[in-house]
């Protein structure tokens, strides 16, 4: 007996809105099967409103809404039973998220959860990291957003310790993030770290993905540390123009991915990790996941 159902995440986060839509296929006699169906991401850069004015403009509670509509629009027609939308740093920190909320709830009909960096690590931490490593050795996760970066130690396959800190890419952009800030990640990777003795890292979020993609190397082999350092000084020579025009990024990649490339080339550095994997999850098949074992609320399309 064969079951296919389509469940839905919505990740409306500092730098990006993104829809997940996956096939849950359920198989009698085998383990459950989540299958990336369609990813659409739209770059809405909600932290550069909120954290330099503290709120979300005009236009861009305008585009969220008209963004949101069309995510209602293609979770019909792709016949999604469930979805859970949730939104970080950005919207939790704005002035007025409750209201972009409520205005897109009357609007386009779609309930937000706006969830904390703990909920967020532990949403992550839910994805099903035993398919992509190796479940005798010690991982630092790292998912690095606009606003913040969260950080879960896996040991044995599972999470150990979880904790969400103030360093995003779209904060380092405007020089947000306080020496203090830095000093208190690097303490606290050195500690949660020091009792294992080799650490590998995880990285996670569209800027390690696209680092991966155009390394050339195979799913499920590592990045070096060495690697990344090279390529980090690479992106350095080109402007921000010419990351666009010779490099071929996206403009809203194009100046985030060396304060990203930052972040995980600290993480490796402090947790002494010579290798970042790059398995291409995130929140959003986190709570896919969530939806299907039931361990955060859902809607009904």
């Amino acid at each position: 007996m064969l079951s296919i159902k389509k469940y839905a995440a919505i990740d409306i986060g500092s730098n990006a809105v993104r829809l997940l839509i996956s096939n849950i296929i359920e198989e009698k006699g085998k383990p459950v099967r989540f299958k990336k169906n369609s990813l659409v991401r739209v770059p809405i850069r909600l932290g550069a409103d909120v954290f330099v004015k503290k709120r979300i403009s005009k236009e861009n509670t305008e585009r969220i809404v008209d963004t949101m509509l069309a995510f209602k629009l293609l979770m019909k027609s792709h016949k999604v039973v469930k979805y859970k939308a949730c939104a970080t740093s950005a919207m939790r920190e704005s002035t007025n998220g409750k209201e972009v909320v409520e205005k897109v709830l009357k609007e386009a009909g779609i309930s937000i959860d706006v969830i904390n960096g703990e909920e967020e690590a532990a949403i992550i931490a839910a994805t099903d990291l035993n398919k992509y490593i190796d479940t005798t050795k010690t991982y630092l996760y790292v998912d690095v957003g606009g606003g913040s970066t969260e950080f879960t130690v896996f040991y044995q396959g599972k999470p150990v310790v979880s904790k969400s800190f103030k360093i995003g890419t779209v904060r380092l952009l405007n020089d947000m993030v306080k020496n203090e800030t830095w000093q208190e990640l690097e303490n606290w990777i050195k500690i949660n770290t020091a009792d294992y003795h080799k650490i590998n890292v995880i990285g996670s979020g569209g800027n390690i993905n696209k680092i991966f993609k155009i390394s050339g190397k195979k799913m499920g082999k590592p990045l070096s540390y060495f690697y990344m350092t090279s390529y980090y000084n690479t992106l350095q020579t080109y402007s921000y123009e010419e990351r666009i025009t010779e490099l071929e990024l996206n403009q809203d990649r194009a100046d985030v991915i060396i304060p990203a490339m930052r972040i995980y080339l600290f993480a490796m550095k402090w947790s002494n990790s010579k290798h970042i994997y790059v398995p291409k999850i995130g929140l959003s098949d986190g709570i896919i996941k969530s939806i299907y074992y039931d361990t955060v609320s859902s809607n009904t399309q």
